[in-house]
Parts: C-alpha cells; sequence; structure tokens
C-alpha cells in the first residue's frame, strides 16, 4: 500500500508499505479523505514540540470499512466511520479518573504515533466512530477538529446564554465558535484575515471583527455593549492574541488556551492576577466529544462546506503543504484524496 512519511522537517516521502495487519477486536479501514491540520504544519516546520521524526502524519480522516476483526459488532464492512487517534495507558491517574485525554504516557496518531497517511489503516473497535451515511468524506475528515471545539468548548463551563470571544477564525476557531453558538453562546469572531471572516460569516457567524483595524475592546463595545465577554477561545497561538483576550475581558473571566503555540509567549500575569482571570488548558477531547460533533453537524448546527479550501491527490501530499505555506491566511481546511 501507498505511504506518507514525513522523515524530518519539511520533507516528506512517498514510498510503499505493507499492509497491516489486523486483530481480534480491531478494524481495518480505507482510508478515504485526510484533512491537513493546523498542528500538521507545525510538525512540517519542526515547530511541534512534542512530534519525533519520521513520523506517518493523518489524524483527521474520514474511512470505509474494509473489514472487521473477531469479536467486533459495532461496525460492519462498507460503514463510513472515522477513529479517535489517541493511545493511552489506561493505568495511570488522569486515565482512571477518566481524563484519558490527558494520560501521562499519551501517544497521538500522527505525532507520537503512526497516523493515517496510508491507504490502509487498522485500529481498536473502541476507537471507531460510526458517521451517518449521509455525510461526504469531507465532513468525516472534520469531525475530529468539530471535536476539538466541542471539548475546548465544554472547558468554559455552560456557554447558554454567554458573550464568547473566539480568536482566530482559522478551522478550529470558527468550527469552536459555531459549537459555543450551537450551544446558546453570543459569539464574536475576530482575525487579521478578511478571507477567513467571510468563511466565518458563510458559516453562520454574523458578528466579527478584523483585529487590523479593531480593537478587541472595540469589538466587544460594539457586538455585547457596555457587559462585554467573559469568556474568550485564544485559537491563534500567538502572544498578541492571548494578551488582547488578557486585557479586554471581564473581570473574572474565562480564558481558553486552544491554539498551538509554536513560539513560547509572554503573558502579562499580573492582569491574571489582579482580575481574578482564569487561564484554561485544552488539549484534545473524549470519545463523547465526537459523539457530539457528528450530532451537531448532522442536525446542521455547525457547518463545514465553506471551510473546504483544496484537494490534492495522495501523490500530491507534498504539494498540498506547499499550497499551505503560499495560500497563507487565504486558505481553510486542506484535503488529501485516497
Amino acid at each position: 500500500m501507498r505511504q506518507a512519511t514525513m522523515t524530518s522537517p519539511g520533507v516528506i516521502e512517498l514510498g510503499e508499505a505493507p499492509s497491516p495487519t489486523m486483530e481480534a477486536g480491531e478494524v481495518l479501514l480505507r482510508v478515504r479523505r485526510i484533512g491537513v491540520c493546523g498542528s500538521d504544519v507545525h510538525v512540517y516546520h519542526g515547530k511541534h514540540p512534542f512530534t519525533p521524526y519520521p513520523v506517518v502524519q493523518g489524524h483527521e480522516f474520514s474511512a470505509v470499512v474494509e473489514a472487521v476483526g473477531a469479536n467486533v459488532a459495532t461496525v460492519k464492512v462498507g460503514d463510513l466511520v472515522t477513529a479517535t487517534p489517541q493511545r493511552v495507558c489506561g493505568t495511570c491517574r488522569p486515565c482512571r479518573r477518566g481524563d484519558y485525554h490527558i494520560c501521562d504516557a499519551l501517544k497521538v496518531r500522527g505525532f507520537q504515533a503512526p497516523g493515517c497517511a496510508q491507504d490502509l489503516f487498522v485500529t481498536e473497535a473502541a476507537k471507531i466512530v460510526p458517521l451517518p451515511a449521509s455525510f461526504t468524506f469531507e465532513q468525516g475528515a472534520l469531525v475530529e477538529p468539530v471535536a476539538v471545539g466541542v471539548h475546548s468548548v465544554s472547558r468554559a463551563g455552560e456557554v447558554s446564554g454567554r458573550n464568547v470571544a473566539v480568536l482566530g477564525a482559522g478551522p478550529i476557531g470558527n468550527l469552536l465558535a459555531q459549537v459555543a453558538q450551537a450551544q446558546g453562546a453570543r459569539t464574536l469572531v475576530t482575525d487579521v484575515s478578511e478571507f477567513r471572516l467571510d468563511v466565518a460569516r458563510r458559516c453562520s457567524l454574523e458578528a466579527t471583527s478584523d483585529a487590523r483595524t479593531e480593537s478587541l475592546a472595540a469589538a466587544a463595545s460594539r457586538v455585547f455593549g457596555a457587559e462585554g465577554f467573559d469568556v474568550a477561545f485564544e485559537c491563534a497561538g500567538v502572544e498578541e492574541t492571548i494578551n488582547a483576550a488578557i486585557g479586554a475581558i471581564q473581570k473574572g473571566g474565562t480564558i481558553v488556551l486552544v491554539g498551538v503555540y509554536g513560539d513560547r509567549p509572554k503573558l502579562d500575569i499580573g492582569l491574571v492576577q489582579d482580575r481574578e482571570l482564569e487561564l484554561v488548558g485544552t488539549l484534545m477531547y473524549k470519545y463523547e466529544d465526537f459523539t457530539r460533533a457528528v450530532e451537531l453537524m448532522a442536525a446542521g448546527r455547525v457547518i463545514t462546506a465553506p471551510l473546504d479550501s483544496r484537494h490534492f491527490a495522495f501523490d500530491q501530499y507534498p504539494s498540498a503543504y506547499r499550497f499551505i505555506d503560499q495560500a497563507g491566511d487565504q486558505s481553510m481546511k486542506v484535503f488529501i484524496d485516497l
């Protein structure tokens, strides 16, 4: 079968690999779409802090069940599915209390464990997430980033009726804002890219702000009035943006750190202390975040079609990264087609 391996930053080698073997309790998948994620791009640039090389990438994907192992009754051949990408120990304290997504020995497929950038892929049946037959392959590959949004929103607590600022209108920020809005939040989405803000508006995120010409405080006043916002999701992963959130949020507010920081930021911790702000981390998701993501997408409460920017054939895998670099903020989600 075909396989793509990132051997070092900026170098993706295409080659042949033996087809994977399947054991009892596992499922053999034929991969159909792979989404290229911002974290994948960090790996491509050598800026992901927790990824060694070589690595087979691919963790946002959709697939069709090719075969099922013994004792698997939850899916059948021909089903459209995706899967959670974590490998966990099951014995550390986070795992024992149910927080396996932050396992002490966590390995994520596509980063610390082999991903799905190949024709055939094997994973445990317990990690398979069934998808509606009506889903496109692209929707299936976007369940994972929507699940990021579902889990991130949950980290802020109940958001219904609250004023929420989402800083960064890339794929994660867009989908997260849609999740928050679907759960009853009033949302403001900011970015420095008019292209991405236009995509946000096409996804029913009507309140947007161009951070190049309007401060976060001014945008919040325009959208929310004098009460401003008390929840922020920092999805850009840059120092300027997190400090903007710290400076503009209501006292006692909650800031959820969603973006991956390629460079270590300096924060105005004095304001965090003085205003009794909460800085909350979010890493991944749990299985139930995937099922909730599927529910929201199937109900049309999270719209994904406007995010579809460009498709590349599997043998053009390196070209996908070059396109992302060249397009910059004029691109949203790039897919690899198998």
